[in-house]
């Protein structure tokens, strides 16, 4: 094996704002893990929401975590599963073969061949009943949708609505809302009622054929898991002390306003729990997808070559699901 098969690997790279066709194929130097870390070969990965909002920051707040001229993250990716490569000297918990998946929300790199993480982050070893490909379809629609729940009081019954059930965040919170106990009523397009009962929701809507916000029924939270509605025209579904959550700051910021305001003046409330991933995340998914109460929905694969492709695809808010990345075998 030559030096540069030994040192380099493909990654999809950018280094300017702009469409998906900023997004290059290149190689650039594989990393090596440090004493804490380890080098994971990635099998899978996906194209998120979060992916185009850093290659394309249309809120300006981005820019502040992505950089204000042109972007610091190069290579983005947020979730992933693969094999532990190698290890660093320190590091106790994994080995080399070690099948495993998690995030790297804040420093992406999956979309690559390899990513070296510390031992510490957020992984752990693969379901056993998931395939690389299930795998790196649940981690970040689980991350997002577990920050609203934890929210929740699920000591008392709770009726919940999720808008836009059928995307990656919304079909991951219709299974854990019924993990936790919650009645679901999802809000979906005609082609994913089917699937988004499957997934343990008690009443879908199509929202192609009606209007869920005049349905006249009365919900303990409003879970607006594409960021299409508003507090406003969900405040009539809330009951008294009813909570209004979004995945989307809204139309100039309103959500993080309104989630500071309405605890002060409203009985009804917004929400906007800023996103945060954990080990013990991680962790907690291995275990209800190992148990059987979790299902990874995947839209289609593409390759790593694939990725502008996907990203558009990804960019008409059609996808069911997730968009999977296949990156090696």
């Amino acid at each position: 094996m030559s030096i540069n098969q030994e040192t380099m690997m493909k990654a999809i790279v950018h280094t300017e704002y702009g469409p998906p066709e900023v997004l290059q194929l290149k190689e650039v130097k594989k990393p090596v893990p440090k004493d804490n870390e380890v080098l994971i070969k990635i099998h899978a990965t996906t194209v998120n929401r979060t992916d185009c909002g850093f290659r394309k920051p249309e809120y300006f707040i981005v820019r502040f975590f992505s950089g204000f001229f042109k972007p610091n993250k190069n290579i983005l990716g947020s979730e992933f599963a693969g094999e532990i490569e190698a290890t660093g000297s320190a590091v106790k918990s994994f080995k080399k073969g070690d099948a495993v998946f998690g995030l790297s929300t804040y420093h992406f790199g999956a979309h690559a061949e390899y990513i070296c993480l510390k031992e510490s982050s957020s992984i752990a070893l693969k379901p056993t009943n998931m395939t690389y490909e299930q795998a790196a379809a649940v981690c970040d629609g689980l991350m997002l949708a577990k920050n609203i729940m934890r929210k929740v009081d699920f000591s008392k019954p709770q009726h919940i609505l999720i808008n836009g059930a059928s995307g990656s965040i919304g079909s991951a919170g219709v299974q854990l809302a019924k993990y936790y106990g919650a009645t679901v009523t999802a809000v979906c397009n005609t082609r994913s009622l089917a699937l988004i009962k499957s997934l343990g929701a008690d009443e879908v809507i199509d929202y192609t054929k009606e209007d869920f916000t005049k349905n006249g029924k009365l919900y303990d939270v409003v879970f607006d898991a594409v960021g299409k509605s508003s507090f406003s025209k969900c405040k009539k579904l809330l009951k008294p002390h009813g909570i209004y959550f979004s995945t989307e700051l809204g139309y100039l910021s309103a959500n993080v306003f309104l989630a500071l305001w309405t605890p002060l003046f409203s009985k009804k409330k917004v929400k906007f729990p800023i996103p945060t991933d954990t080990k013990a995340d991680i962790l907690l998914f291995k275990e209800i997808i190992e148990a059987g109460k979790y299902k990874a929905v995947i839209d289609s694969t593409y390759s790593l070559e694939q990725i502008p492709d996907a990203t558009r695809y990804v960019e008409t808010g059609e996808k069911t699901g997730n968009v999977v990345i296949t990156v090696s075998h």
